[in-house]
């Protein structure tokens, strides 16, 4: 499955791309017969939300939690992207048994391509970390956290940072 990626963004610090960062590019396949490319999410806010694995406990909790807030995020006109590095396959499986009503992307192939250039892959243990980020309608970084790996960071960021660019919309007269 071919992915685009512009390199001339790429991440080689390790750490995670920070507010005020235009958001790097990418397509990723969103089940074995469909592909997302984030341009085509510009002109409203996307959270971005990597986790290391389907099936493990915080991951399902994490997931859950923001398929149970997903009307809130809704409400912001924001939408919603989980992305780990298990299949398409898998993404599928997980989301079915979950109910999921959002696309996971599988970041998969070349492996953790997307979290390298995030900055945000764990290469000891072959896994995104957990981390969230908030992009604004025309594609930037406006807001980025990493949990630690163990810890669901739940949506109170996620919702704070998209009350902030509504609030920023609104004074911008946007």
């Amino acid at each position: 499955m071919s992915r685009e990626i512009n390199e001339s963004q790429s991440n080689s610090s390790g750490s995670a791309l920070a507010a005020g960062m235009p958001a790097p590019e990418f397509t990723l396949p969103a089940g074995p017969d469909r592909k997302v490319t984030l341009e085509n999410y510009r002109g409203r806010p996307v959270i971005l939300a990597f986790y290391p694995a389907d099936w493990s406990p915080v991951c399902g909790d994490q997931m859950a939690l923001y398929n149970e807030i997903l009307p809130e995020f809704k409400r912001y006109n924001a939408e919603l992207l989980g992305i780990s590095v298990d299949g398409p396959w898998c993404h599928r499986a997980y989301r079915e048994s979950r109910n999921l009503q959002f696309p996971l992307l599988a970041d998969f192939e070349p492996k953790g391509e997307v979290a390298r250039v995030y900055g945000v892959y764990r290469d000891g243990e072959g896994v995104s970390e957990r981390a969230l980020f908030v992009l604004d309608n025309e594609g930037r970084i406006s807001w980025s956290y990493v949990s630690p790996i163990d810890v669901n960071p739940g949506a109170d960021g996620i919702l704070a940072a998209l009350e902030n660019l509504s609030r920023k919309e609104t004074q911008d007269g946007k």
